[in-house]
């Protein structure tokens, strides 16, 4: 009996809507195209949504502590410019300029705080900083990925295409890092209930610091994925994984506020959106509304869970 009220309650469904929803886009995609039913096809639909997912993943520790990074698709660029000149040329300047770009975000992290200042502004003004330094080290596409990423990213295993196990690998260890540690409890509390943390004796400063950094380093490993599986670099690359990032994580469960995020959710909203833009092209939707159409698939998830939402309110 526990059981099935469990099943009927508005806490499961609202868990289960990320994969309900990527279930459906699936089924959708397999009944247009049921060659994409094996490990090629799965390997080929969801081989950029590593990347993808990675940078929502960086967004949602910005979102945990009630913060929004408008800059991440420029950061990501950067990251992939430096990848493809500095990291393969001089890997030690590639290197430091990647534990700069760490540093910078952790400065940000503390400058938002102590100034109080709207996270949206600086990280706006951010993006054009990143954005100048992607069209500096690198004016034109170009560049190469270093054989070490191209080699790891090529991967296959035997059985499940690398983009399934990276994706799964990436939710369970986030996902036990947030949720199931004492540090996560605390790193999430910063969006929570801030003056709890404090009155705790712990630095507000310090784990806002700590939630930036992680964002640049899921940055940087989202950079480095990207042109792993481009072999070069733009600095335009990945100006589009700002909205997505924002969307697979409020897709994947994750509010704007209090701290609620699923990192499992938020891997599951960036295969999502991923899936949506290959179901859209085999129904031979123009590229021009696609980018509409996702929104409109953020929409309806949120319209459902809104009335979860209201279900679990009444009850």
């Amino acid at each position: 009996m526990n059981g099935l009220r469990f099943f009927a309650s508005a806490r499961f469904w609202r868990g289960a809507l990320p994969a309900l929803s990527l279930t459906f886009v699936l089924v959708g995609v397999f009944w247009l195209q049921p060659r994409a039913m094996s490990y090629f096809g799965l390997n080929l639909l969801f081989n950029l949504a590593v990347p993808i997912a990675l940078a929502t993943i960086a967004q949602m520790f910005v979102i945990a502590v009630n913060d929004l990074d408008l800059s991440i698709g420029s950061f990501v660029s950067l990251v992939a410019c430096i990848g493809a000149t500095w990291l393969r040329d001089t890997p030690l300047l590639g290197i430091a300029a990647l534990l700069g770009c760490v540093a910078v975000y952790a400065a940000l992290g503390a400058l938002i705080y102590i100034r109080q200042l709207p996270s949206i502004v600086v990280t706006l003004g951010m993006s054009f900083v990143w954005s100048g330094c992607a069209v500096l080290l690198l004016p034109t596409p170009g560049g190469s990925a270093p054989d070490w990423i191209r080699t790891l990213v090529s991967y296959k295993p035997s059985y499940v295409p690398m983009p399934l196990l990276a994706a799964v690998a990436l939710g369970l260890v986030v996902h036990f890092g947030l949720m199931r540690t004492s540090w996560g409890v605390l790193m999430r509390g910063v969006g929570g209930n801030e003056k709890a943390i404090t009155r705790a004796g712990w630095s507000v400063l310090k784990l806002k610091m700590v939630m930036y950094s992680l964002t640049a380093v899921f940055g940087i490993l989202a950079g480095l994925t990207l042109v792993g599986l481009a072999t070069s670099a733009d600095a335009n690359i990945a100006l589009r994984y700002t909205l997505l990032s924002i969307a697979g994580v409020i897709l994947g469960g994750g509010e704007f506020v209090g701290g609620r995020i699923s990192p499992v959710g938020a891997v599951l909203g960036a295969m999502t959106l991923t899936l949506t833009a290959s179901f859209l092209s085999f129904l031979r939707i123009s590229p021009d509304w696609q980018i509409g159409a996702q929104g409109a698939v953020l929409i309806i998830v949120l319209a459902l869970r809104a009335i979860v939402n209201r279900l679990e309110a009444r009850r």
